[in-house]
This record gives C-alpha cells, structure tokens and sequence, in this order.
C-alpha cells in the first residue's frame, strides 16, 4: 500500500460522516440463563479461533434473565462473567429500562465493576432522548463514561422519536423491538406481525423496520434488526435475516438460540463473486492512490470505491476469507479518523 498507511487506509480515505465511524458484528446473540450464558461466551471463543475474528457479540441479559425479586444476584452474576471472560471477547450486557427500580442498581453494579471489560450496555424500552440522558447520567456516575449505549426501539413513540435518539453521541446501535412494539397497538396489529412471515408484511411494522434503518444511517449508526422467535425454523430465520440486510437496509440482527448465529452470518455475508469484485477494485484504487480508475468497463471513483470497500467490511465481519493484498487492511490498527 502506497504513502503512510495511517492516511491511506481505505477507512481513512473513504468513509463519510453518515457511512458509519464503525463497523460491528452482524450477530447480537442474547442469553440470560447462567449455564446459556456461560456456553455463549464459550461458544464465541470457538468460533472466534474458527473465523480469525470475532463474528458475534454476546449480550447477557438482566431485563429477561433476572427473576423477580433477585435482580441484585442477577446483575451482580452477569458482572462476574464478563469479568471473568476471554480478554478479546466481546460481551455486552442488557439491563433493566431506564424507570425500572433496578436500574440504578444494574448499572452501578455492572459498569460500575466491568465497565472496562464490555463491548456496550443495552437499554430496553427508550422511548426518548431523556431517556438516553438519564442511561448517559447513570453510567458516568458509575466512571464508566466512554462505554457505548445500544438502546431497544419498542413503541409508536419511540419510532416518532428515533432520529433524535439515533443522534445522541453515546448511543451506538437502535434495535428494533418487535414484540413489545406490537403490543403497544392494543390488538390493532394482530399476531400475525409478530411471525417471520408477518413482521416482513404488516405495513406499520414494516415502517417502524424502516425508519429506525434511516435514522442509524443518517447519524452514522448500527440498526440492529429484531429476533425470530420461530429459532427451530432455520431456513425462515436465513431468509428473514436476507430480507432485513437486502431490503431493509439492517446490518445487524439478534440471535436467542446457538443455531441462529451462523444462518444470521451467511444471512448477512456478501457472496464469494462480491468479494473477489470489491477485492480487485480496491487493489486498483490503492495501486492509484484513490484517483478514479477504469474497471471492467466502468468509471470508478471514490464514490463507488466507498460501497466496495463496505462490501469487505462486511466480509471480514462475517469471517470470510480475503484476497492477501486486502486482508492486511485488517490485520493491523488504523489511526481514528478527525
């Protein structure tokens, strides 16, 4: 690679504000049980060694998997597993909503204990910027102030609202809320939305899938698409995670069962004749210092260059095999972007 690799890395070259200041896994992967838990974050490690990189987060989860009354041992467990997890894992934790009387405690006991060792925290049902603030204020308090927010988008207003959440610096990725949502329209949209089938076809699921995809990308943020309960279903969940990514613009998705994370990859992974494309153009782009150069009978430039080199993004993060001259892009830390 030509000049100082600091200035001429793609990244540095080719990302504009709303293209994303990061990439993250495709697969969100949730478990809230200890033994389901302990089994993610050993099954993370294995496929890390398998894939050369790490393919999935594991998010362990205190709003679904603290009983009621032992929200403390639940918190203070899960605080103990990312303490105690691979130095290069990357494991998040739900807490409780921003008004549940376990909040403070979650966040005080978890960020305050392992805010260091967490990939980011993830807070259930934000229906607002104040929301946002009040997560924000509980996490500096607890001297955790440069771990990231993901935030649950689960209601008609929090869709309204989801620009102005997606702004907010701290907030990293929105998730879609699926099932929540649905039940916020007091039987208006029936079951159905809630299916594989229906949540791709009921038009005002569709446009809280849409809008949320629209608000991360417009502030340079992860839309992370919402799960698929029927997880016995493998070939539905793989074409749901297609529609999602091809469609509807998700570069994300949540897994709640094991067998979901590599249909969700392959889901979300570009094909081998993508690769190759994006691979060769970039080595053009670089051998020509980012100038505009013919390809396969077409005018490239940096306009074209930048959705290519996404497209390698999205391979290394899926665990897909590079072209050499590419792959070094990836095998070393880049200088951040001013």
């Amino acid at each position: 690679m030509p000049g100082n690799r600091a200035v001429t890395h793609p990244r540095s070259i080719l990302l504009g504000a709303q293209a994303g200041a990061f990439a993250l896994p495709v697969c969100d992967h949730y478990s809230g049980v200890e033994a389901r838990m302990k089994k993610s974050l050993q099954l993370q490690a294995e496929m890390t060694e398998e894939f050369g990189t790490c393919v999935f987060d594991v998010t362990l989860d205190c709003e679904d998997g603290a009983p009621v009354g032992g929200e403390a041992e639940h918190a203070s467990l899960v605080t103990e597993l990312a303490l105690a997890a691979a130095p290069d894992a990357r494991v998040a934790v739900r807490v409780h909503p921003v008004d549940h009387p376990a909040f403070d405690a979650d966040v005080a006991t978890i960020a305050g204990r392992a805010g260091q060792r967490l990939a980011h925290l993830m807070v259930p049902k934000v229906e607002s910027v104040a929301d946002v603030q009040r997560a924000v204020a509980a996490l500096d308090a607890a001297g955790a102030q440069a771990l990231p927010l993901h935030v649950l988008i689960e209601s008609p207003a929090a869709v309204h609202r989801a620009f102005d959440i997606a702004a907010h610096p701290r907030v990293q990725s929105l998730s879609f809320g699926l099932m929540d949502f649905v039940s916020a329209h007091g039987g208006a949209i029936p079951a159905d939305g809630m299916s594989v089938a229906g949540q791709f076809s009921h038009p005002l699921v569709l446009r809280a899938k849409l809008d949320i995809a629209s608000a991360c990308h417009a502030h340079g943020k992860v839309p992370s698409h919402c799960v698929v309960t029927e997880f016995k279903d493998l070939a539905a969940l793989q074409n749901a995670a297609k529609t999602a990514a091809i469609e509807l613009g998700y570069t994300r998705m949540w897994s709640i069962h094991p067998d979901q994370i590599r249909p969700i990859l392959a889901a979300f992974a570009p094909s081998e004749r993508e690769v190759d494309t994006a691979a060769a153009l970039i080595e053009c782009a670089m051998a020509a210092d980012w100038a505009p150069v013919q390809f396969e009978g077409r005018l490239h430039d940096r306009a074209s260059y930048r959705y290519f080199w996404q497209v390698l993004e999205r391979a290394h993060h899926t665990g897909l095999s590079l072209p050499g001259t590419v792959q070094s892009c990836f095998d070393e830390p880049v200088a951040p972007r001013h």
